[in-house]
């Protein structure tokens, strides 16, 4: 059973930067971030492949936000900055089995998912 094990959320005024981890057992995944805001749908953020060398991220987050992995610690990061009110939501974790050369940025292309970690951006 893999477990991912978020952390690094918290409340950050509008403007600032969080730096997300997300500890993963077993073997080396496809990774990615979702976040969902109360009421809404779980949303994909940014992706990562198995060897770091490509990454995906929605239109929202291009440019502030950045994904990375350290394979030699099985963990990945999501440094996020400039940080805005919108950016307000739960953050998950998320691997995938897939062995395609496409990174998934659907929920239904994620096999394991960790508990997710609060992100606050106060105005």
């Amino acid at each position: 059973q893999v477990q991912l094990v978020e952390s690094g959320g918290g409340l950050v005024q509008a403007g600032g930067s969080l730096r997300l981890s997300c500890a993963a057992s077993g073997r080396t995944y496809v990774m990615g971030w979702f976040r969902q805001a109360p009421g809404k749908e779980r949303d994909f953020v940014a992706a990562i492949n198995r060897s770091g060398g490509s990454t995906y991220y929605t239109d929202f987050v291009k440019g502030r936000f950045t994904i990375s992995r350290d394979n030699a610690k099985n963990t990945v990061y999501l440094q996020m900055n400039s940080l805005k009110p919108e950016d307000t939501a739960v953050y998950y974790c998320a691997a995938s089995r897939t062995l395609a050369a496409a990174v998934p940025t659907t929920t239904r292309g994620y096999d394991y998912w960790g508990q997710g970690t609060q992100v606050t951006v106060s105005s």
